[in-house]
């Protein structure tokens, strides 16, 4: 099949992909919904500042940003009975078509002036219900419409469309919130998922109609965290990244109430922050390859601690541009997070038990950045935002110091062990 004169401007290695018809229809619905999630990264925030009621707006945000993900993970524990059964196909397009119409509901209900901030958290809320299972349903449907040959270079491309969503979407939103309310914002996103599900509903023959793996397979996860409570070593990691996503999850209350309570700035600022955190994102997941020669441990360590110095600043109360190059380093120093994590339950597990370990590590997980941002509504009520970020700073600075301490004191009893 003769390619796309397009797609000859990219690298060999995607080249072969846009032969199939199916991932070439995919792909651009993929990219839009994830452009979509990353305007809402600004937009939910943003409008649940605009409907808070006086003295209200922490709590509000907070409810707002857990309720756009929380609810994902519990869809993934619960509803694995009925839908582990369900194709790829129909997964990702339910997911789509449900997060298209009830985050469409929300410009309807503001253009009535009925936006209640509870309407708002619920449509929130049962949007994002089937999102773990739309993500599996994703990654299933490219495993079947490619060859084994070619799916590592498909998962490459769909990871680096949602890294860049991540720069592109809050600085479309912050740039549109100065001309249309966040509410049409949300709208547009509703738009794109249902684009999303349009395009997976017209999958052909290749999208074959077999069951999917679930986003968390509860056996297994059983089975993993039997195996972790023997392995010290990768129960410490797991405890460090479930301690350092939940101190993290304030920062997204937060980091909006900043922008308006503190700063008097409008939703483009906070869209900048989030970009320039984005941009430094990608670079430090591109230097990931680099920091793998490293002992990875120290290095993990190193971000945990270095990404809560670039926080504590803010409570210094730092000119703008300086918090601004301060989000962008912590951005960097963040990238490479994940992958080193995962390169370490990759070195420190058997072969054969490692899909098992992975499945308990992602149950685990799923609670740690919802539950801190749901925690972030109270603590910026109390505090103000601007102690907040500072406190989330602070007590992420206490968690590396800590789990070096554990790591150096394991590390003396291994040694003074009788070999």
């Amino acid at each position: 099949m003769t390619l796309p004169s397009t797609t000859r401007l990219l690298p060999r290695t995607y080249q072969p992909l846009f032969a199939h018809v199916e991932f070439r229809r995919l792909l651009p619905a993929l990219v839009a919904s994830d452009v979509g999630d990353g305007m809402s990264v600004v937009a939910v925030a943003w409008l649940a500042v605009l409907i808070a009621p006086a003295g209200q707006s922490g709590m509000v945000v907070g409810a707002a940003v857990a309720a756009y993900a929380l609810p994902g993970a519990v869809g993934a524990l619960v509803f694995g009975r009925w839908l582990r059964r369900l194709p790829a196909q129909r997964l990702l397009a339910a997911d789509g078509w449900l997060r298209a119409s009830l985050l469409g509901c929300v410009p309807l209900a503001w253009a009535v002036g009925a936006l209640h901030p509870v309407l708002y958290v619920v449509l929130l809320a049962g949007s994002s219900v089937l999102h773990a299972w739309g993500s599996a349903g994703k990654y299933s449907l490219l495993a079947q419409i490619l060859p084994p040959d070619q799916r590592l270079a498909a998962n490459a491309l769909v990871s680096a469309s949602t890294s860049a969503s991540v720069v592109i979407g809050p600085a479309l939103a912050g740039f549109l919130a100065t001309a249309i309310s966040p509410a049409w914002i949300m709208g547009i996103d509703a738009l794109s998922f249902a684009v999303l599900a349009v395009q997976a509903g017209r999958l052909g023959g290749a999208a074959k109609a077999v069951a999917t793996a679930g986003p968390i397979d509860t056996g297994r996860s059983a089975a993993g965290l039997h195996l972790l409570r023997r392995q010290p070593e990768l129960l410490g990691v797991l405890a460090l990244t479930w301690f350092f996503n939940f101190v993290y999850g304030p920062v997204e209350v937060a980091l909006p109430l900043h922008v308006t309570d503190d700063l008097h700035a409008g939703a483009g600022l906070l869209g900048l922050y989030w970009t320039l955190f984005g941009v430094g994102a990608v670079v430090g997941g591109l230097a990931a390859g680099v920091l793998r020669k490293l002992s990875l441990w120290p290095v993990t360590l190193g971000i945990v601690a270095g990404w809560g110095l670039m926080l504590m600043p803010f409570g210094l109360g730092v000119p703008v541009a300086v918090s601004l190059v301060c989000f962008t380093v912590g951005g960097v120093i963040y990238g490479p997070f994940t992958a080193l994590s995962f390169t370490l339950f990759q070195d420190r597990t058997p072969s054969a038990w490692l899909t098992t370990v992975l499945a308990a590590r992602g149950a685990a997980l799923l609670t740690a950045a919802p539950v801190g941002t749901a925690l972030g509504g109270p603590l910026v009520a109390a505090m103000g935002p601007q102690q907040v970020l500072a406190a989330s700073g602070g007590a992420t600075l206490a968690l590396a110091i800590l789990a070096a301490v554990v790591r150096l004191r394991g590390m003396q009893q291994a040694d003074s062990r009788p070999g």
